[in-house]
């Protein structure tokens, strides 16, 4: 194998590919020809001496080496930018991007609100924030298109680095008016003749609450069901019945007085964390690591309780 193929020009157009699945569209948003693009993916492929794609009908898919590749090149592209990124600190410019990747819970309050506190001190720091699935957030941290991952954890996961880790106990949300708002502490059992407005059953949340009714022999029916956590809180602010969530996801709602947060005495609903992750062994770049310390003390200070007294 002739190592200079992994060279940045290569190494771009192909990435491009991997990211547009089309040998087309990558060459338009490269700007240059498809055939320049097609020379440069046959080059790597040759001199590597293995192919890279799938080649589809509708498009190409990297295949298991043109996968290993691609998360290659992206950690090269994350070296090249922390790198860049030190050699500005040095020069005293407060500059740097930063990419993170959320579950949908605390991407509507807690994430956009810890990045507005801390460019109020680093201005000149950018962010892109991406929601997915919890179960996709490892991968996107592994692939490298995330730096940060914040999200919901229940078990470790191989590769992933975790940088700050505070309980995130599931709470039972409830209008501020609604019969049971005012204990102290509730079990599962005590919500179930109230209609419930649940998850969708592939989420982790949702799950958790199939398994503790499961091992309590507990009949578990959805009155409202929705991928949205704020469909979810709204349904149960609205008088509808009972909603399930952590506080840190709605801090700003709880604090507005029309919904409450009563801790759950059930096992499983006690056995969440709020997680700060990256990928393990990575450098990061200056601007991550100080985003990073700075969202962990928020949620630390956030994790204090603001449901009942």
């Amino acid at each position: 194998m002739n190592p200079r193929v992994l060279q940045e020009i290569s190494l771009r157009y192909f990435l491009e590919v991997v990211r547009t699945g089309s040998v087309s569209e990558a060459a338009g948003r490269l700007d240059v020809a498809p055939s320049a693009v097609s020379r440069q993916i046959a080059r790597i492929e040759r001199e590597l001496g293995t192919l890279l794609f799938e080649r589809r009908a509708r498009g190409m898919v990297p295949n298991a080496a043109g996968e290993l590749l691609a998360a290659h090149a992206k950690r090269m592209q994350q070296d090249v930018e922390r790198v860049a990124g030190d050699i500005l600190a040095l020069r005293g410019l407060r500059q740097g991007h930063v990419r993170i990747v959320s579950t949908e819970g605390y991407a509507s309050e807690f994430v956009p609100a810890a990045i507005a506190a801390f460019r109020q001190h680093y201005a000149g720091i950018r962010f892109s924030l991406d929601v997915c699935s919890q179960q996709e957030i490892p991968q996107r941290i592994r692939d490298g298109s995330a730096d940060i991952g914040i999200t919901l954890s229940l078990t470790s996961q191989r590769d992933i680095r975790v940088e700050a880790r505070v309980p995130a106990p599931v709470r039972a949300i409830l209008a501020a008016d609604h019969p049971l708002a005012d204990r102290r502490e509730m079990a599962l059992a005590q919500l179930i003749a109230y209609p419930l407005a649940l998850p969708s059953p592939d989420s982790t949340l949702r799950q958790l609450i199939d398994i503790s009714c499961s091992r309590q022999q507990l009949h578990c029916e959805a009155a409202f069901t929705s991928r949205s956590i704020d469909a979810l809180v709204g349904f149960a602010s609205a008088g509808g019945g009972v909603a399930f969530c952590g506080e840190l996801a709605i801090r700003n709602r709880l604090q507005w007085g029309k919904i409450v947060a009563v801790p759950l005495r059930d096992r499983e609903m006690n056995e969440r964390h709020f997680e700060v992750q990256t990928l393990a062994g990575r450098i990061m770049p200056e601007a991550a690591k100080a985003f990073i310390a700075s969202i962990a003390e928020a949620a630390r200070a956030a994790s204090g309780p603001v449901g009942p007294a």
